[in-house]
């Protein structure tokens, strides 16, 4: 029998590295796109 404990652990970090290069790499896009969320939410909470 073979340990494959290991590879689990391996794809987990390859999947956060992925991960935190896309939040680094669109990282205006995204500021811009919550902002928006939250300012459309605000003006709209006003409303009510």
């Amino acid at each position: 029998m073979q340990n494959r404990q290991g590879i689990g652990v391996v794809e987990v970090i390859l999947i956060l590295v992925v991960l935190i290069a896309l939040v680094l790499i669109f990282k205006n896009q995204l500021i811009s796109l919550v902002e928006t969320i939250f300012a459309k939410i605000t003006s709209e909470s006003s409303g009510i």
